[in-house]
């Protein structure tokens, strides 16, 4: 990969490689132009090998066409709200699902813990967090991650039996994707916190807010969320760290049946008010979207496309649509940005969660030239947020359909990471992100910016190229 900066040179040296000999060079005021360089594949011989089986290869760009066209005709609509044992594909009584690739509680970060901690005493399974770190870790519940019962989320993304999750329906395809409603910033159990305020927090949502909102999408006939999220791109958000303008397209979408139905006003302003001041509400319908979107575009054989990038707090997994179920880990990245007063990265939890779906569908950090502000959350300048995103075309298959960044001319983002892409280039997918405590029941002490283990990567190329090396 090249990448040369104040390129076409108009005279002067090219130094490609180390910087001693442009140092040397300016030393006698020499004009030098620096070329950064490194080889396909890291250079390792196995890997190029594999990558020289699987390039140019007309199979493979058709699968992965077939991919993009399903994920570009999926339409998700929000239709219902359900309660995750009854709706969930899956879902056990004994059952708690989380984000990230399989995990078990002796391998689980502060965070999760905290979650699982905060959901075992939300369902009255324990009543103390004492108790429920016992029970937690002697095996009677069973943990699987929400991306195999086409759920996500966010951070911890713990989801106990009796939570309400919105339902969501691509109509094009018939497949349902699922989410808990969101609590807000701070001190909540996504990222790890279990005080009594969470928790009442979350009895409310269960049983005030959920049957409210729940009413009004019924009464709403459903609302297209693809559409949606097209706008909020244009109104400054990137659909994963800055969701202010989906949540305000939100309210408005719900109001003209908020007003209908037959609940007292008071709970109803609540609901409101609580969605009105939690610009994150969106998130976690921005995530089951793209959710189900990809879901459409996994299963394609011969696909190199990654239809899934998802953290536990301790490892990074992704999927991709050629390879099944299978997943590919390494270990989940410090998070670098921007911290809370008082916080340091000494105090930041490895990444976490299954919100990089919006990365993996070409919004989130792969959008952030059209939330510039974002910026000021999670770290960088406005440079940077334009160069994230274009630095994506490079690992991606396309430009999406329905998701365009104005500044850029409304190019299309980009869209279907193709694991030969990145191997090739070296060049890992953007994502921006929240930063949990490392702590149980500490909650979020920051965003900003992160990438997801080369070996993730290393080990999806292997393990396609035993599988369609010889064109199989």
């Amino acid at each position: 990969m090249l990448t040369v900066k104040n390129w076409p040179p108009k005279g002067g040296v090219i130094n490609v490689g180390g910087g001693v000999f442009a140092e040397a060079m300016k030393e006698q005021g020499a004009e030098v132009y620096e070329v950064k360089w490194q080889p396909p594949a890291h250079g390792k011989v196995e890997l190029i090998d594999i990558l020289d089986k699987l390039q140019g290869r007309d199979d493979i760009d058709e699968a992965n066409q077939k991919a993009i066209e399903r994920f570009s005709s999926a339409k998700p609509v929000l239709i219902d709200i359900g309660i995750a044992r009854e709706v969930v594909p899956g879902f056990d009584d004994r059952m708690l699902l989380h984000a990230g690739p399989p995990i078990t509680w002796d391998k689980m970060s502060g965070p999760l813990r905290g979650a699982v901690i905060g959901a075992i005493l939300y369902e009255g399974w324990a009543d103390s967090p004492e108790e429920a770190e016992e029970i937690a870790s002697k095996g009677d519940i069973q943990y699987s991650p929400c991306h195999e019962h086409s759920a996500v989320g966010p951070m911890a993304g713990v989801v106990s039996p009796r939570m309400p999750v919105f339902i969501l329906e691509n109509t094009t395809h018939g497949n349902r994707s699922y989410c808990t409603l969101n609590e807000g910033l701070g001190k909540v159990l996504r990222y790890g916190a279990y005080s009594d305020e969470v928790l009442d927090r979350l009895r409310w949502m269960e049983t005030v807010l959920a049957p409210i909102v729940k009413e009004a999408i019924e009464l709403s006939g459903g609302i297209d969320l693809t559409s949606m999220i097209a706008q909020a791109l244009h109104m400054g958000d990137e659909v994963h760290n800055r969701n202010r303008a989906g949540t305000s397209l939100l309210i408005r979408a719900l109001v003209p049946y908020l007003i209908q139905v037959d609940y007292p006003q008071a709970d109803i302003k609540r609901c409101l008010e609580f969605i009105n001041s939690n610009d994150h509400f969106f998130l976690n319908l921005s995530m089951p979207a793209v959710k189900a979107m990809l879901e459409a575009a996994h299963g394609v054989p011969k696909s190199s496309i990654v239809t899934i990038m998802a953290r536990n707090g301790t490892e990074f997994g992704i999927k991709v649509s050629g390879l099944g179920n299978q997943w590919f880990t390494g270990p989940a990245q410090i998070v670098k940005g921007l911290y809370f007063p008082g916080r340091s990265e000494e105090d930041g939890n490895p990444d976490i969660g299954d919100s990089a779906i919006t990365e993996t569908s070409g919004v989130g950090g792969f959008a952030m030239a059209d939330a510039i502000p974002i910026v000021q959350f999670v770290g960088g300048t406005p440079e940077d947020a334009i160069r994230f995103s274009e630095k994506m075309y490079s690992i991606t298959t396309t430009e999406s359909k329905h998701f365009n960044i104005p500044i850029l001319n409304f190019r299309g983002t980009p869209t279907g990471i193709d694991i030969r892409k990145v191997v090739e280039t070296g060049i890992l997918p953007q994502i921006n992100t929240g930063i949990a405590h490392k702590d149980p029941g500490v909650g979020q002490v920051g965003a900003g910016l992160v990438n997801p283990p080369w070996e993730c990567f290393e080990k999806a190329i292997v393990a396609f190229g035993k599988k369609y090396a010889n064109g199989s």
